[in-house]
């Protein structure tokens, strides 16, 4: 039944973004040229997913537990440190020179294009680098 439902949200979750604009590189790069020919429709988007995110997160958490996993899984870490924004300066400058993120870039594997192959195969780079370097003993936080 998990798996099931993890599937079927994500069959959701991939028509959202398809519907939204989130798939397409042109309309991602518009939204982020603010200095430019600045494209604000994405607004709504965002709009849409905070005003769902704000309303509906306290009333999750304050289920005895998630309908399909045992317990809630967390962030733990709650301050911002360096680990974190380099990570997040990292992701900011591969959405605003591709105009993907993860969710949109395997949403638009079914298109094959070379863009959304060569990102899929350099996300999948930077996940390896990212998890040998944990696997290693590199800190990424401190306690």
């Amino acid at each position: 039944m998990t798996l099931l439902s993890a599937f079927a949200l994500g069959i959701l979750f991939a028509i959202g973004l398809g519907l939204g604009g989130m798939t397409q590189p042109a309309r991602i790069i518009g939204f982020l040229d603010v200095a430019g020919r600045w494209d604000p429709s994405l607004l709504l988007v965002l709009g849409g997913a905070v005003a769902v995110s704000m309303t509906l997160f306290p009333a999750i958490l304050a289920r005895p537990g998630p309908l399909l996993a045992t317990r809630f899984v967390l962030p733990e870490q709650r301050r911002i440190d360096a680990p974190l924004l380099i990570g997040a300066s990292l992701f900011g400058v591969g959405w605003g020179l591709s105009g993907y993120c993860p969710g949109p870039a395997i949403v638009s594997l079914v298109t094959a294009t070379p863009a959304v192959l060569i990102f899929i195969a350099t996300m999948l780079v930077g996940l390896g680098v990212g998890t040998r370097m944990v696997q290693g003993g590199v800190r990424t936080s401190r306690p």
